[in-house]
This record gives C-alpha cells, sequence and structure tokens, in this order.
C-alpha cells in the first residue's frame, strides 16, 4: 500500500504522518499539488503524480494546498476530485475541503444542520451589510472569507465604523461576537473517523485565541459536551478528519465557530496523550480497506 501526502513542504506534520505510515508498515510520498497535473488522450489515468507513475496511490492524504491564483487553486481542487473519481481514498475529499475554506459555507451548513453558531452575514453587498448590522447587539467580528490562525480578524463595536472591505478582497464575513470580555479562551478539538481524538483548552493573550497568537494549550477530555457537536459539525461538511473550534459564551452555552479541514496540531499534540498522526493514518488506512471490501 502506498499513500501520497499532498503538501506542499516536509513540515513537522508532514513528518509526523510520515512516520506514522512507516510505523505501520505503509509507503508515503509527500508531494505537493503544484507538481501535479492532468494528461489525457494517452493510455494512463489522466493524472500525473510525482513518485506514482507506475499506478496511483491508494489513498490521497491532504495535508495542504498552497495560496495561489483562482485558476491554481481550482486546477488543484480538481485533481482531488479526479482522483475521487477514479476511486482513489481522498482525505478529506475536495468537497469538504471547499465547504470549509469558505467559511460562509460552514456557517451555512452548520446552522442547517441545527449546530448553534454565532449568527453569521456574508455578502459582497454593503447596503445588506449595514442592515444586518444594525440587527444585532453588541460586538461584531469581521474575518477574511479565506483565512487562518487568526490572521485578519477585527472586532468592532455598534457605534465604531465598519472596517474597510479591500482588505477581504471584496467580501464581509461578519460575525456576531460571542466571547468572553476577558479570560480569553476557546476549545479545539480533533475529530477523525467519527470520533473525537484529542481535545485542548486554549487560553489567549487577546480574544484572539490562537496558538500562533501565543495562547497557551491545556488538555481537556473529550467529553460528551464537546464532542457531540464537535462530530456533527464534521459530519456537516463531510470530513473525514477536522479540527472543530469550538467557544462558550458568558452564559457557558458552546457555539461552533469554525471547522478546519486542513488542520494543523502541533499546540494540540503538545498536551495530547495520543499520537494524532497515528490516529489520521489509522483512519486512511480504515477507509482503504472499506473502499477494497466494496470493490
Amino acid at each position: 500500500m502506498r499513500i501520497a501526502i499532498f503538501a506542499d513542504q516536509s513540515d513537522w506534520h508532514t513528518r509526523r504522518l510520515a512516520a506514522a505510515c512507516r510505523a505501520r508498515g505503509i509507503a508515503s510520498e509527500v508531494v505537493s499539488l503544484r507538481r501535479c497535473g492532468f494528461d489525457v488522450g494517452g493510455d494512463g489515468s489522466g493524472l500525473e503524480i510525482p513518485g506514482f507513475a507506475d499506478r496511483l496511490p491508494d489513498a490521497a492524504l491532504v495535508r495542504t494546498i498552497a495560496a495561489g491564483t483562482f485558476e491554481q487553486v481550482t486546477l488543484r481542487l480538481g485533481l482531488l476530485h479526479a482522483l475521487e473519481a477514479l476511486g482513489v481514498a481522498v482525505i478529506n475529499h475536495a468537497r469538504a475541503i471547499e465547504r470549509c475554506v469558505d467559511k460562509s459555507m460552514t456557517s451555512f451548513l452548520l446552522h442547517r444542520a441545527g449546530i448553534p453558531t454565532p449568527p453569521t452575514f456574508a455578502s459582497e453587498d454593503l447596503a445588506l451589510a449595514k442592515r444586518w448590522l444594525a440587527t444585532q447587539p453588541g460586538e461584531r467580528v469581521q474575518k477574511p472569507l479565506f483565512g487562518s490562525q487568526g490572521r485578519g480578524l477585527v472586532r468592532f463595536g455598534p457605534d465604531d465604523e465598519l472596517p474597510a472591505d479591500d482588505a477581504y478582497a471584496g467580501v464581509r464575513y461578519l460575525q456576531r461576537f460571542v466571547g468572553r470580555d476577558k479570560g480569553w479562551r476557546d476549545f479545539r478539538v480533533m475529530v477523525a473517523g467519527g470520533r473525537p481524538v484529542a481535545a485542548m483548552l486554549r487560553h489567549g493573550r487577546s480574544w484572539i485565541t490562537n496558538v500562533r497568537r501565543g495562547a497557551r494549550c491545556e488538555a481537556v477530555a473529550p467529553t460528551e459536551r464537546l464532542a457531540t457537536p464537535s462530530l456533527a459539525a464534521a459530519a456537516a461538511v463531510e470530513a473525514d478528519y477536522a479540527g472543530v473550534d469550538l467557544i462558550e459564551d458568558p452564559n457557558g452555552a458552546l457555539f461552533v465557530l469554525e471547522v478546519n479541514s486542513m488542520p494543523a496540531w502541533k499546540g494540540l499534540q503538545s498536551v495530547a496523550p495520543c499520537d494524532i498522526a497515528g490516529s489520521i493514518i489509522d483512519h486512511v488506512l480504515a477507509r482503504v480497506g472499506e473502499r477494497r471490501s466494496a470493490a
């Protein structure tokens, strides 16, 4: 069995995943989607994937998709769609990645599934945005539609000017702020294969609680209170594995903020009692087994 790990560099995460493959006697190859392509009209599969000239991988684990032009990202997602069409287990598949990268679609799917998530608005239209803001009490947050690691987040009150949209590619993605005014914290739950693998509490230096922003990680048990909405959130976007971010309001009610289909877990691994990469690879192998049994 051979697995393609799609990533743009051999970083800490890909090294952990490759080590987990070796520990299970599985060969893996780290490949950038930028080096892959379509080659149709010949006798092959129609795809060019470095390291897999003789046959397609048994599974493809998507760790990262590099930023690029609209055309470049479309091509890379198309390659993942094509692999899925050829019967390769792609984890996470392109549809799940598309749903999670687009925060507005994530919010829509969470709401549609009945999962508590902050009131959210997304549009290009400024008048519509102002009309929505007029209905929302308290503070609000503007986020990039595409983004991670807390970059581009702006918190503002009812009397503040709406942040300019030129830094957000012309799209306003707005949420009601539901967190605390002090003692900033939120939860990250790693889900893989329909089960909660590990969880942590992130204590932030500010209201932005990402580990890259200096948050302190504390291990917590993935109790039913955390696991139930996290599993439902991953299922809502159809992600095989995901990092689910949850936050408490001042009254202790839990809301799902985001579902990350290509999550980092270095901070979580520093406090987790299990090997997260190993749990992800175990799920990949289970998916391959399911496909072989069905064939």
